[in-house]
């Protein structure tokens, strides 16, 4: 064992984070209230993640070892209070260390370990990158200052442009607030993923973090208020959007609006239907891929 990786185990030794036998990777079972009727979405490969903050558990994703990046990011919906958490970048130790405890932590100080650097992603990889870290589950879809703290993970972040994740993109993230605080009555259960390039991956640094071509996310609010605007008849019980995260994409999917800011021209977000985005995660992956039980149809 490397002299790194030995500091980085007595540190979590240290902290109490060191314990074997409790993985929250591998296994959705500790964190099934995060989807509708306890059924996480269907179709996609990768490691289940039960993202443990604290000692609990914050949400829920479907991670990608060789991508290293989420596939999605599962939660529940609550609306914020207070201001932005500072951003303390976490890591997964049971990535890294079988037998770590389930608990996300800061990244401790000084050279980071190798064995984290080749489990996950890492600050670095997006240093003097044009990608920013995008969050699937994004801090301003909660309440509580640990769930918020807790979404600043790299097993919850994607590379995306700036043009979509200050644009459109967060926008929309806005839109899914208003929306749902105004009408959801009850629990508001949200999936946020990505769609990779059809052809060829696009890399970070290397072949050290995939890149997607396009972000999806859907909601499941299967208790809503029926008066709704005649806007949003068609949002509820469930919507869902497709965002761009190249420009140079084709249009097939999301098309550009010319008249676009420049900085956000062509990361443009196409707002549409459970089963059409499911139409096109059918295309793109190719295999049937569902996102909620019974397409969130309310029933028992």
């Amino acid at each position: 064992m490397s002299r790194c990786c030995t500091l980085v185990v007595f540190f979590l030794i240290f902290i109490g984070l060191w314990c074997p036998g409790k993985a929250d990777v591998g296994d959705f079972t500790p964190c099934l209230h995060f989807f509708y009727k306890s059924w996480p979405p269907k179709g996609l490969i990768g490691s289940p993640i039960c993202q443990r903050y604290f000692n609990q558990y914050r949400f829920a994703s479907l991670y990608s070892r060789p991508r290293r990046s989420p596939w999605f990011s599962a939660y529940i919906y609550s609306a914020p209070e207070g201001k932005r958490p500072r951003a303390s970048w976490k890591f997964e130790p049971q990535l890294t260390y079988s037998g770590a405890d389930g608990n996300m932590i800061p990244f401790p100080p000084g050279p980071l370990d190798q064995n984290v650097v080749e489990s996950q992603a890492v600050g670095p990889d997006y240093n003097n990158s044009t990608y920013s870290r995008g969050h699937l589950n994004p801090s301003l879809h909660h309440q509580k200052h640990e769930d918020r703290s807790a979404t600043f993970t790299f097993t919850n972040v994607v590379p995306q442009k700036s043009g979509s994740n200050e644009g459109p993109w967060e926008i929309l993230e806005q839109t899914i607030n208003r929306t749902l605080d105004a009408f959801c009555l009850g629990e508001a259960y949200i999936v946020t993923g990505v769609m990779p390039y059809q052809d060829e991956e696009h890399w970070l640094k290397n072949h050290r973090v995939a890149v997607p071509e396009y972000l999806w996310s859907a909601y499941c609010c299967p208790n809503y208020n029926t008066s709704l605007p005649i806007e949003l008849e068609d949002t509820f019980p469930t919507y869902a959007a497709v965002g761009r995260n190249d420009r140079n994409s084709s249009e097939d999917i999301v098309p550009i609006n010319p008249s676009a800011q420049k900085q956000f021209r062509g990361y443009d977000v196409r707002k549409m239907s459970l089963e059409t985005l499911e139409v096109y995660l059918r295309e793109r992956f190719k295999t049937i891929i569902s996102v909620f039980y019974d397409q969130c149809s309310g029933s028992n």
